[in-house]
Parts: C-alpha cells; structure tokens; sequence
C-alpha cells in the first residue's frame, strides 16, 4: 500500500509501506476513505515528539470501511462504515474503567500515528476495535465525519469541559485553528454571555466569526478588548489553543480571579508559570490529551446536522496527492487552510455508497 512516512524531522514521503495484519484478536483492519492532518503531525516532522520512530506512518484521524476483524472483535464487521478515533482503548485499565482513554495503560491511548503506523495510509490496523471505532451512517459525508476523529472531541473536551464553561460566561480561546474553531463552536452548547476569539490571522478570525465568535481580536489587542468587555474583571474562561509559551502567558494575563485556564495547545517547549503573580488569584489550570468519550455526543449531533464540522474543510486532496497536502496546511498564514481532507479519488458520497453496496 502507499502511505506518508516519517523518515525523520522535516523529512517525510508518501511511499511504499507494508500492507497492514490482524496483530491481536481485538484488531481491524480498515480501508481509508477520507484523512486528515493535526497540527500535532506537524509537530511530529518539526522533531517535536521524539519518541516518534522514523518509518512510522503517520495521521490518527481517519473515516473507512472494515475489511477484516479479529476474532475477539464484536461491535463492527467487514463492510462496515467507521470512524477511526484518535484514541485506542484497551477497555480494561483504571483509566478506561473512568473513561479517561487517552491515558489508557493496557496499550492504547494516543498511538496512532505516534507509536503504531496510522491513517495516512491506504489501510490501517486499528487496536481494540471495538473501542476504538464507531459505526457511521452513511448519509453522514466522510470529510465532516473525519473531524470528529480528534478537533471537536478535543476542542469539546480538553478546551470546553475541563474550562467549565457555563451559561453567562466571558470565553476567550487564544488560537482559531482547527481546535480553536472547534471550541468556539461547542462553547455555544453551554449558552455564555460572549465568546472572544484570538488569533494573528485575518481569515482564521473570521472564521471564527462565521462560527459564533462574538468579538475578534489579535493577541495585541486582546488584553484591552477583554478588559473592556468585563469591566477590569477579565475571562471567566480563557482556552490556550496555540501551543506556544507567549500565548499560554497571555492565557494567564486575561483570566478573571477564580477563573479557568484550560490549555489545549501542543507545546513542543517550556511555557513560564508566573507563580509569583497567579498564587494569589484562585486560578483552575487543566492541561491533557483528548479522551474522545464525547464522540457518541458529537456523532449524533453531527447525524442531525446540528454541528458545523463541515465549515472548517477549506481544502480537500485526494490520499495520493498528501505531499501537497501536507505544503498547503504547514502554509496556513499563507494559503488560508484550517483543515485539509484526503480521500479516495471518487470524493463524491453517493458514489462511495454505491460502490460499497
């Protein structure tokens, strides 16, 4: 099969790879339909997360079709639809037991593309099937399908329920990338009084707009338009979805005493915590990685078209042309590109439902 490989910081190919097997009786293996790229694969090729291999096929975000189940798997079969989640869960540690599945200590958490090949790819083995994937109706258009493999459960999850975001509340995400774009869009769940959106791009910020923003600001102005919107008070709930140590601290500058501060942003470096001036102000931080027990919720959502998934695609490729893809996204500042899809080169649903019929 073809597949993008990692070789290496800044060097990656879509390439010859080998064909995935059943490992495990708990395993699928499962035809790609549609990827995508994280933010996190580029921190990959940047060196970021050493503990990558190079040879490893990247990408942990995928919508497909079974073609073989191990024995033990009893929730999908050969033919069936799916949405690959980010996230693998062995279902029998402490941390699946409490539904915490990123931390999963029984072989799953994030390992996709990480530890094990992932969903850049023509196939991918999928541990702990019957975990790790969900049935997905057919109507259900495989390029908004695929976000809910990790942005909104991220976005939902590690930016909106661990801020705690209630009805009334001043909610500023710092970043309108994809996860950013995914906040502003599940905070509106939760009825707040106003959502602030962050960011240096133009288009990002009016993006976030489209999706229910109701002030934009870039990072120099941001201080002054939150202070002004609570009166002195600052954010109830600031959500840090950049990465970078200069936007976590402007996180912890706009956040109201007994506030939260919810970081979702991948940091490939130390951020300074000015303890010295944040002991004294009742401060919540939550930092972590996606659980994904959230993605039932947002399925159905998505199935009644009651969440805009797909207004976050800009750019749409097919799975060979994923060198380009991957140009485009790394140039988002210049191509304006919030989420790129690859798919099969029969893009159109009725004719992927036909041919699977």
């Amino acid at each position: 099969m073809k597949a993008l490989v990692f070789n290496g910081p800044d060097r990656a190919a879509w390439q010859e790879a080998r064909d995935p097997g059943i490992q495990e009786p708990t395993d699928a293996i499962v035809r790609v339909e549609a990827t995508t790229i994280c933010g996190t694969d580029l921190h990959i090729l940047a060196g970021d997360v050493p503990d990558v291999p190079p040879g490893t096929v990247l990408g942990h975000e995928a919508v497909g079709r079974v073609v073989e189940a191990g024995s033990a798997v009893r929730g999908v079969r050969p033919g069936d639809r799916v949405l690959v989640s980010c996230i693998s869960a062995c279902g029998h540690c402490r941390y699946c037991r409490e539904a915490a599945y990123g931390q999963c200590t029984g072989g799953g958490g994030w390992i996709l593309g990480h530890l094990i090949d992932g969903t850049q790819a023509e196939f991918v083995r999928v541990p702990f099937a019957d975990l790790s994937l969900h049935s997905l109706p057919e109507a259900v258009p495989a390029k908004e399908a695929v976000l809910l493999s990790d942005i909104f459960p991220t976005g939902y999850e590690v930016g909106v329920l661990n801020g705690r975001v209630r009805p009334g509340d001043t909610v500023v995400v710092v970043g309108a990338g994809p996860v950013g774009l995914a906040a502003i869009a599940t905070a509106q769940l939760f009825s707040p009084g106003r959502i602030v959106a962050v960011d240096l791009a133009p288009i990002r910020l009016e993006a976030a707009k489209q999706l229910g923003a109701d002030a934009i600001a870039t990072a120099a102005e941001s201080e002054a338009l939150v202070a002004d919107l609570t009166g002195g008070l600052g954010a109830d709930v600031v959500i840090e979805a950049v990465g970078q140590a200069a936007s976590f601290e402007l996180c912890t500058r706009m956040v109201r005493p007994g506030g939260h501060v919810a970081n979702v942003g991948v940091h490939g470096g130390p951020a300074t915590l000015h303890l010295e001036d944040l002991w004294i102000r009742n401060l919540t931080l939550t930092t972590g990685l996606v659980d994904t027990f959230s993605t039932p919720t947002l399925l159905g959502m998505l199935t009644d078209r009651r969440l805009p998934a797909g207004a976050l695609v800009t750019h749409t490729f097919e799975l060979g042309q994923m060198e380009a893809a991957y140009d485009v996204f790394s140039r988002a500042a210049d191509t304006g590109a919030l989420k790129v899809v690859l798919g099969e080169p029969q893009h159109d649903e009725l004719t992927l439902r036909a041919a699977a019929a």
